[in-house]
């Protein structure tokens, strides 16, 4: 596929709050050589991007995922804004996306992570938004099924909700988990399953790999 050319004309804040939204006045070559008339698209800002981990305990082939209140949900009339999701957070200024994967493991399901493996990079929504996700698996020891994490001062409440790795994957099949990232990476994790964990536990057999 061959690269064409774009120009931003203009760039304007129309909002600045927790999050900010810019407008692009643009134009761009099109497929058949010519130009495109100048428009306008609002795009949300989302930052540095966000970093995701799907924890996994080899040792007991256990998934660790997290509920919490997701706001989002909330324009659609959804009766149910809490949300079975991987763990998920934005990539502060000065961390790289595995640190961000790391910090975020800790805060939010009280897993010290490992070893990361690469999943993904992604585009949540490119039509509106410039979310940039950086997804990975991170080997871990599960905690305590039902534990509570997250930081107060950002209203995070935190369920952690410790699964047998078939029944993470049936959640995937049963339709049961909304959030995009976590279905990528739960669709990826069914693939890789059986690798992954004999990967891992032969490398728990020598030194581990940080």
């Amino acid at each position: 596929m061959s690269e064409k050319k774009f120009e931003i004309l203009q760039r304007e804040t129309l909002f600045q709050g927790y999050f900010r939204v810019d407008r692009y006045d643009v134009r761009h070559e099109k497929f058949d050589g010519s130009w495109s008339d100048p428009f306008s698209r609002e795009v949300f800002e989302r930052g540095r991007g966000v970093a995701g981990v799907l924890l996994f305990d080899p040792q007991h082939d256990k998934v660790v995922l997290v509920e919490q209140f997701r706001a989002g949900t909330l324009s659609r009339g959804d009766n149910n804004p809490w949300l079975i999701e991987m763990v998920l957070g934005m990539i502060d200024t000065g961390e790289s996306p595995e640190q961000a994967a790391r910090r975020e493991a800790l805060e939010e399901a009280g897993c010290t992570v490992i070893e990361l493996q690469p999943i993904a990079t992604c585009y949540s929504s490119p039509g509106g938004t410039s979310e940039h996700i950086h997804l990975f698996v991170g080997r871990a020891s599960a905690p305590k099924d039902g534990e509570i994490f997250g930081i107060a001062n950002e209203h995070e409440d935190i369920r952690v909700h410790v699964l047998d790795a078939t029944r993470a994957i049936g959640l995937l099949y049963a339709n049961k988990i909304r959030d995009a990232q976590t279905l990528i990476a739960l669709q990826w994790f069914a693939m890789h399953h059986t690798e992954l964990r004999s990967r891992w536990l032969v490398s728990d057999v020598g030194t581990p790999i940080i």
